[in-house]
């Protein structure tokens, strides 16, 4: 007899190691069964460090309409709970001080009612000016410091809104830019331009966080990554820019603004905001602000509506997520039910596989079309709706689950099928992909002032193409059949790091970089005895914890990173190494063993996996994610994989993932 999960009753007696590994297999597919919507889908928090909270209640007092009271003081209760034994705010756990996100908890606690003299506040502002205080925060804290007159203008670098009339083949243009750039500046541009003043009800200041009064402040930080000479002529064209500004005719700002306001609403996405991303909405709803639009307008109604749908409120605390992860997870929580449940658990994963056919993107050519404007739309959002935004990982990911569930009922043909001619029609020029655009590779303009997070543009990255060559290859291509993927996979190879591994642009970091690659290479029948196959599993193997586990830390993005830095184990992170290294035919290895046992050992009673660690990546050095689905899905996947593995009489892994 067959149990719901796949495993005969005869496999899990003659080996009761094997037994144990179903139980916990079992146990997690309920759990995270139990976890899904009426509607098929799925949809965990998405939580990132303390700014996005932060910049709500300072969002709210800008508008002059404070948080209802419950709601701030639930939202300074998770502030102070984050803050660590350094005495500021890091952005990940167990970070290291960060001075933007400590400057900006700061002076949210203190809009809510926070005293100066609270032992909290006194640590954290004694933190803040051992750092060098509020002067030396990055440029978008700094512009919100500059909307509540807590700084001068000139400490944010000059971002003309006139940039919105310049031609495309301009050095700098918005269509050059990253997606969530581009979302982000275009409104805050008019911002600056206008130049407006939060309404503050609460007269809250925070020139106490400065070494030296604004005013007299005349060098601004820029990022670590901003190097001579490029810094040296950028910050001329600021000061060009800083001293014309004035004198730019009023009707070109006239027009400038008026381009912008239409590129916002145009993409306004209705209740799910502008770019479905806390900042662009945030900025947008500044924007309409600043230009007069009443709280009534449609327009604002719906920017509000979407900040609001993006709080996490709970009985002791609140917090605001920085977007929402609906489609991403309801992706790899199909891969993971699959792996797990076999026949019996496929009504639960068609009525997940059915809530996501429908917001395949098809009518919109979104943003992307300004490099590819001959490519028919088929990709799918991160969010609940971002039509002028797909997703190209999201889209890679639910386009393997489609293809690997046809095979179990109905067919989803015709949506893998645009998926994958949209996949294709976005492949960069050097044989990569990124995650939203084409090309988007300009690194020059991540030394422009503005850009001190080094996020500007879009290039493609290891992880984003090991799994467009995953979804590709799972569809029977190799690189013999097919010259995309032939590209994609030299691609891969140049980018492989000395050590073996491949950058994890995001997900934490090379653990992921290089599982995603290992993952790519199997499903396009890379030879698993090739070198750059045997070096990457002996990376992995190399970092493996003594408790065997993997983890690895968000330090690992630092300018100065020099190799592996150990990190506690995290489940999302084993289920990563296990997945690659299995791939790889790692299945009978030592290292592949000890892993599985560390997963069926940490399990908890929920049938989940504990973990507070950011295993994930908004901006290298800048923007971390905690995904709460990673540890609920990916050792599912894992310890499922391994039990279908070693049952022996599997056919060879087949999967892209």
């Amino acid at each position: 007899m067959e149990d719901m999960d796949g495993v005969t009753e005869s496999a899990a007696t003659a080996n009761p190691e094997l037994a144990q590994i179903e139980a916990v297999v079992s146990r997690a597919a309920q759990a995270l069964l139990a976890a899904q919507r009426d509607d098929g889908h799925f949809i965990f928090e998405l939580e990132a460090d303390v700014s996005i909270p932060a910049e709500y209640i300072l969002f709210k007092h800008y508008l002059g309409e404070p948080a209802a009271a419950g709601l701030e003081a639930k939202i300074a209760a998770y502030l102070r709970r984050k803050q660590a034994a350094h005495d500021g705010w890091p952005l990940f756990t167990d970070g290291a001080f960060n001075i933007s996100s400590s400057v900006k908890a700061y002076f949210a606690l203190k809009a809510a009612g926070d005293p100066p003299e609270a032992d909290h506040m006194r640590r954290a502002r004694a933190a803040i000016l051992a750092y060098g205080g509020a002067a030396n925060t990055n440029v978008f804290t700094r512009a919100l410091l500059a909307l509540f007159g807590a700084l001068p203008w000139r400490g944010v670098p000059v971002m003309p809104v006139e940039i919105m009339l310049l031609p495309r083949w301009f050095p700098f243009h918005v269509t050059k830019i990253s997606y969530w750039s581009r979302t982000v500046l275009t409104p805050l541009m008019v911002v600056i331009a206008l130049k407006p003043r939060a309404r503050n009800p609460r007269n809250v200041t925070i020139e106490e966080l400065f070494v030296a009064a604004p005013d007299a402040v005349r060098h601004w930080p820029g990022g670590p990554h901003q190097k001579f000479p490029w810094t040296a002529l950028f910050a001329g064209v600021d000061k060009v820019l800083r001293w014309s500004e004035p004198y730019f005719p009023k009707t070109l700002r006239r027009r400038a603004i008026g381009k912008a306001v239409a590129f916002v609403e145009e993409r306004l996405n209705g209740e799910d905001g502008l770019g479905a991303i806390f900042p662009a909405m945030t900025y947008s709803a500044l924007m309409f602000d600043a230009l007069g639009y009443q709280r009534q307008d449609p327009r604002m109604v719906q920017v509000l509506s979407a900040i609001d749908n993006l709080l996490v409120v709970r009985e002791d605390e609140a917090y605001c997520q920085p977007c929402v992860s609906p489609v991403w997870d309801t992706g790899l929580a199909c891969h993971a039910l699959m792996e797990a449940g076999e026949e019996a658990i496929m009504p639960r994963v068609r009525a997940a596989l059915s809530w996501l056919e429908p917001l395949q993107v098809t009518d919109v050519a979104g943003d992307w079309a300004a490099q590819k404007p001959h490519v028919r739309p088929g990709g799918w959002a991160f969010q609940y709706a971002n039509a002028y935004y797909p997703d190209i990982d999201d889209t890679a990911v639910v386009a393997m689950a489609m293809d690997r569930a046809a095979g179990h009922g109905p067919e989803y043909k015709d949506a893998v099928a645009r998926a994958r001619e949209w996949i294709e029609g976005l492949q960069s020029a050097d044989g990569g992909w990124g995650a939203f655009d084409s090309d988007n590779d300009r690194e020059y303009l991540n030394y422009i002032p503005f850009a001190d997070h080094g996020a500007l543009p879009d290039p493609p990255t290891a992880d984003v193409t090991a799994r467009c060559l995953s979804m590709l290859g799972q569809r029977g291509e190799t690189p013999a059949s097919n010259p995309p993927v032939a590209r994609g996979v030299e691609y891969l190879l140049r980018t492989q790091e000395k050590d073996g591994s491949w950058f994890g642009r995001w997900g934490m970091n090379y653990t992921y970089g290089t599982w995603s690659v290992l993952c790519a290479f199997n499903a396009v029948k890379r030879d698993p005895c090739s070198a750059d196959v045997r070096q990457a599993v002996a990376w992995l193997k190399s970092v493996q914890n003594t408790d065997g586990g993997w983890g690895e830390g968000g330090e690992s993005y630092a300018m100065d990173y020099a190799g592996y830095r150990p990190a506690p184990s995290t489940p999302s992170q084993t289920a990563w190494a296990l997945l690659g290294l299995m791939a790889a035919g790692m299945v009978d290895d030592i290292a592949v063993t000890s892993g599985i046992r560390h997963l069926a050992r940490t399990q908890g009673e929920d049938g989940f996996w504990k973990e507070e660690r950011f295993t994930a990546t908004g901006f290298p050095r800048v923007f971390f994610l905690r995904y709460h689905g990673y540890s609920k899905y990916f050792p599912l996947w894992a310890m499922a994989r391994y039990r279908n593995l070693k049952e022996g009489n599997r056919q060879p892994l087949l999967m892209g993932m």
